[in-house]
């Protein structure tokens, strides 16, 4: 691996587990050092990571990882629900309905790994089972378009998660709220996915906005 993708893998990886929190500044010198690389390689890597949105610009030499604000998650939310809703209704219309049904199993059960005596293991294998199913609404859709529009919005959707992570009940909420949809797949309902998806991102907002301490509403999402 060059040393350059070494250099944004870990930078990537550190911001989107907190590590490098929002609004944290970021020195080509300082993290040369850091990462034991040289500079070009780091500004490789703030190049990429600035291209994602992960990194903004503060003036021509100083980086800072994004910060999440309200207007943010909104958008990002606007897009999540054009792009999703369509890809569940997609994916019921051409799902293998086999290959949903492991994961309805798994849905089934997670709110034992939502339990308090379960800790962070079990709340990082619920995302594992989240992450399980975008990709087979992915497979079922096949369309590179719509996988990498996708991939793009939850690369954002990584950031706003820690916002859930200390919130069990919010937690065992979503999990239900996965399992309509998952349900809606497998019986072919393209409507009945699509609305599902769209009811778990309106909760999904509303408790990343209440998180960050903002209190206004989403009526477009809503209706």
């Amino acid at each position: 691996m060059r040393a350059s993708d070494r250099a944004y893998a870990t930078l990537r990886d550190e911001i989107l587990a907190g590590e490098l929190a929002p609004g944290t500044a970021l020195a080509e010198v300082e993290q040369s050092t850091r990462l034991g690389v040289s500079r070009t390689p780091v500004r490789e890597a703030f190049s990429r990571l600035t291209s994602e949105g992960l990194l903004t610009s503060k003036s021509p030499r100083v980086l800072v990882v994004t910060e999440l604000s309200p207007d943010r998650i909104r958008s990002l939310y606007e897009l999540r629900s054009a792009l999703e809703t369509s890809a569940a209704a997609l994916a019921a219309q051409r799902r293998d309905p086999h290959a949903f049904m492991e994961l309805r199993v798994q849905l089934e059960a997670a709110p034992k790994l939502l339990d308090r005596a379960a800790g962070q293991d079990g709340i990082s294998r619920y995302f594992e089972i989240v992450d399980a199913l975008d990709l087979a609404i992915e497979d079922a859709v096949a369309n590179p378009y719509v996988t990498n529009a996708l991939a793009s919005a939850r690369l954002h959707s990584s950031l706003v998660r820690r916002l859930s992570q200390h919130d069990p009940e919010r937690l065992r909420a979503a999990a239900r709220e996965h399992l309509l949809v998952v349900d809606a797949i497998i019986a072919g309902d393209a409507d009945l996915a699509a609305a599902a998806i769209k009811i778990h991102l309106h909760n999904s907002l509303e408790s990343a906005l209440a998180h960050i301490g903002d209190d206004h509403h989403t009526p477009a999402l809503t209706r």
